[in-house]
């Protein structure tokens, strides 16, 4: 494109060229979707003291997702990958269910529950650190790295867990998850306060570049005095952290721990989010509020999905084939291919 090209284009097809531009569309598409088969659907009442409505249940349920997102988001922009959050939301809620759910009633615990978040958080803290230590120092390929954890993982949790489902009963560990500070979900207000301060770190300090340089090309980056494989450790190690917060929100939403479904799945919505947000796989390119977008368009879609009554067998066939669709139009190749197509002259018409 030219430069007159530039100063002729309008505002909206720069906008449209922005990184954000489709996963925003998306996300409104699919909230006029479900305003389509749900009159009440952007209705929110406030009732016993705190917000109601499927919004408000949409941004609470999303939070674990994002939460493990902004993890992954650092992870994927070094070019790696980290398919054991899974299990370590397993493991973190297990540690946080055993500490913690010991007692029958509502006002004890085996443990105070400061220790019990904070020994949970710490140990997912490690389990990053692990996979950062496999990948950056030992030279493991990332996704066998974390894939050794991602199989350990549910088995350490089921140790933890004696193999049954831990009901926790403490009444104060359930606001982490479905508590409410101002009216709003207490969930949202730790995403948001991790979010603000990894934002801050990314766009007030040179730890964003750095990262861009080792993700770019990890080499050049040592050269130029990166710290790369200190960045790599500290990225998955942050991964496991985020990971570990998200099975505390879990567990406490859910009142129990189960080591062997607890965060099932959860790595590859993970993955399709930082993705949808316009984070290249291949690292270097990266978007903290793209992967928040990509998680409230994953949440969206699953509440869409369940609204909608689609059968149970067929949803994640339903989910897949959104995912896929939104990723090529994401894709400027795929876009340019079609107005290529589009421009071709019809059989037997001549060109002027």
């Amino acid at each position: 494109m030219t430069p007159l090209d530039h100063k002729a284009e309008s505002p909206m097809a720069k906008a449209m060229r922005h990184r954000l531009a489709w996963p925003i569309i998306t996300l409104l598409l699919l909230l006029a979707l479900n305003t389509a088969f749900n009159a009440s659907f952007l209705h929110i009442e406030w009732r016993d003291g705190h917000l109601y409505g499927s919004l408000i249940d949409i941004l609470n349920r999303a939070a674990p997702l994002v939460l493990v997102s902004l993890g992954m988001t650092l992870v994927i922009a070094t070019r790696g990958i980290d398919i054991s959050v899974g299990a370590v939301v397993a493991i973190a809620a297990a540690v946080a269910a055993w500490m913690i759910g010991g007692a029958v009633t509502p006002d004890a615990s085996r443990f105070p529950m400061p220790l019990a978040i904070l020994a949970a958080i710490g140990i997912a803290l490690l389990c990053g650190l692990w996979n950062g230590l496999l990948v950056a120092r030992v030279g493991m390929q990332p996704i066998i790295a974390t894939l050794i954890l991602m199989v350990a993982g549910r088995g350490i949790a089921q140790l933890v867990t004696g193999g049954q489902i831990i009901t926790i009963y403490y009444a104060p560990f359930f606001f982490l998850g479905s508590g409410h500070l101002f009216g709003l979900p207490f969930s949202l207000f730790i995403v948001a306060g991790l979010f603000a301060l990894l934002y801050l770190a990314i766009t007030r300090t040179a730890l964003g570049l750095f990262i861009q340089a080792v993700g770019i090309n990890p080499t050049a980056a040592r050269v130029a005095g990166v710290q790369a494989r200190r960045l790599v450790v500290g990225a998955y190690a942050f991964c496991g952290m985020c990971a570990g917060i998200a099975g505390l929100l879990i567990s406490s939403n859910v009142k129990s721990a189960d080591g062997n479904n607890a965060g099932q799945l959860l790595e590859l919505d993970a993955i399709l989010a930082v993705t949808l947000g316009g984070t290249a796989l291949t690292g270097g390119r990266f978007s903290l509020v793209g992967s928040v977008i990509g998680a409230l368009i994953i949440q969206t879609l699953t509440y869409a999905i369940y609204s909608l009554g689609v059968p149970p067998e067929i949803n994640l066939v339903v989910k897949a084939v959104v995912v896929f669709i939104v990723m090529l139009l994401q894709s400027p190749e795929f876009r340019a291919t079609v107005r290529g197509w589009a421009r071709r002259p019809a059989l037997g018409e001549v060109r002027s």
